[in-house]
């Protein structure tokens, strides 16, 4: 093996010829940890580790080398046997370039029972997918692209919501805004935001009602 070098092969070659076992395992041992110190960068106290080296070992052997080992030797058909393949799940995508994520999003958006929350959903995915568009294809898209991509992927059952979208003329930005306001209705967690923006309000102009009052009453004393 390159990584060990020809002297290393040598001293394996010479632990074979030993004809007591005791003192081939014994000098097994120290060939082991003489291969630690070759690469001290990959020293590790794991067993997969010592595992590897006294793979190591026996491969240098041809896997002839009989010894009391730790582990047992690695069978030789193991030997530059190829791994095995790892399936990857396409999902049956209709648009990998919009990914999982997004058909799973409009999954969301058709199970989604009150009608203007489903608006919003659509519109928030339909602004996604034209960002993963853009992102893939380095180019603009049109937006009726993207609306039909979603009928496309939602097999036309929010046909009725990308028709009303797209027939009053809402652009994907006009669309965003309506879904930030109507997420800051005082429904929606985030309308807290909303609460302590008029809280500051208020507060700065009882601040300067009272700054006009003391103002004047000293005009007054005066």
């Amino acid at each position: 093996m390159k990584e060990y070098g020809s002297s290393v092969q040598k001293l394996v070659d010479y632990i074979m010829t030993i004809d007591e076992e005791e003192k081939r395992t014994k000098y097994a041992f120290l060939m082991v940890e003489l291969m630690k110190q070759i690469h001290p960068n990959m020293k590790d106290s794991t067993q997969d580790y010592s595992k590897k080296l006294w793979d190591d070992l026996f491969i240098m052997s041809n896997f002839k080398l009989d010894v009391q080992a730790p582990f047992p030797p690695p069978s030789p058909e193991s030997l530059g046997k190829a791994p095995r393949k790892v399936s990857y799940n396409q999902h049956n995508l209709k648009f990998k370039h919009y990914g999982r994520n997004v058909e799973l999003l409009i999954l969301r958006a058709i199970a989604e029972e009150k009608l203007e929350d489903k608006k919003i959903l659509v519109a928030y995915i339909a602004r996604l997918m034209k960002g993963f568009y853009v992102t893939w294809n380095k180019d603009s898209v049109d937006d009726s692209v993207i609306w039909q991509n979603i009928k496309d992927m939602s097999e036309n059952l929010l046909g009725t919501i990308v028709d009303e979208l797209s027939q009053e003329g809402l652009g994907h930005a006009r669309v965003a805004n309506n879904a930030r306001n109507a997420y800051n209705a005082p429904e929606y967690p985030n309308s807290n935001n909303n609460n302590n923006r008029n809280n500051n309000n208020y507060r700065k102009n009882n601040f300067r009602s009272n700054n006009n009052n003391n103002r004047n009453n000293n005009f007054r004393k005066k």
